[in-house]
């Protein structure tokens, strides 16, 4: 990510931009935008200790309630960030720079 573009973050599967997030590979058949306006809250969840499993997580969902997009990278990253948008289902993601990413939605969601 460039320092001069602080509202603009692309790892290549997640992009923020100035209207919200594209999580790439989210669907089998594309992306799905999430509108910052869209976001109620965003927490972390350690990949560490007794969610080490979940790093194994590659794609799609193994409790009905986190949906993780496409990640061939995930089993070597320590966090995801959760996406709370008033549905059951909650985007579950892990960006490169999951602190980047949050101070981002941070910033820009209305919570």
């Amino acid at each position: 990510m460039s320092s001069a573009a602080t509202d603009r973050y692309d790892d290549g599967r997640i992009v923020c931009d100035d209207e919200g997030l594209l999580i790439r590979r989210y669907y089998p058949w594309g992306a799905k935008r999430v509108p910052y306006s869209s976001i109620r809250q965003v927490d972390r969840l350690s990949l560490t200790g007794g969610n080490a499993v979940r790093r194994w997580r590659i794609w799609g969902s193994g409790d009905f309630v986190h949906w993780w997009n496409l990640d061939p990278a995930r089993p070597r990253k320590r966090v995801a960030l959760v996406l709370e948008v008033g549905q059951r289902v909650l985007p579950t993601i892990t960006p490169d720079e999951p602190d980047e990413v949050e101070r981002i939605i941070r910033e820009h969601a209305n919570f």
